[in-house]
């Protein structure tokens, strides 16, 4: 699947996928989610990549889901366990990031750990410090490329299945 993030001139952002089939589902941020969606679905990418996970965020749409059907609350029905994880890992990723301080993997799985336990979930599986530091350094370096887009260009990023 070919994924690609285009930040425009307006300010707004698009990411488009187009699957290998050829159908194509798309959504455009603006304001506020401008501004966070793509990192937080870069983030969604480099998990998902790094750690081998296939039913996460962008496994669900190399699959035929829509975006907008992986709010899990659309005809298509409830997410898979595995996305629901994948989000988790992704929450302390970035909540993380917000607090400005690497944490260890025992802190990281603990902060994993509540966000599923928020919701009623097992929790996510434990990550190991090689782990954290495959997929940090995989989003820190397509965050770097989105920062340095300019106006209508585009990231470009394929997606396979595992």
């Amino acid at each position: 699947m070919l994924i690609e993030f285009t930040k425009r001139a307006d300010g707004r952002t698009v990411l488009r996928c187009l699957r290998a089939d050829g159908s194509v589902t798309w959504q455009r941020n603006d304001d506020r989610n401008a501004r966070f969606f793509p990192l937080h679905d870069l983030t969604h990418y480099a998990v998902e990549t790094e750690l081998g996970f296939s039913q996460g965020f962008f496994g669900l749409i190399a699959k035929g889901w829509n975006i907008d059907e992986t709010t899990g609350q659309t005809a298509r029905g409830a997410l898979p366990n595995e996305a629901l994880e994948v989000e988790y890992i992704v929450s302390a990723f970035s909540a993380e990031r917000a607090a400005g301080a690497i944490a260890s993997a025992a802190e990281f799985n603990q902060l994993a750990r509540t966000f599923a336990s928020a919701k009623g979930m097992p929790p996510p599986r434990p990550l190991s410090d090689e782990d954290l530091v495959r997929v940090r350094s995989r989003f820190d370096e397509l965050a770097a490329k989105w920062r340095s887009l300019q106006p209508d260009e585009t990231l470009e990023l394929t997606f396979a299945l595992l």
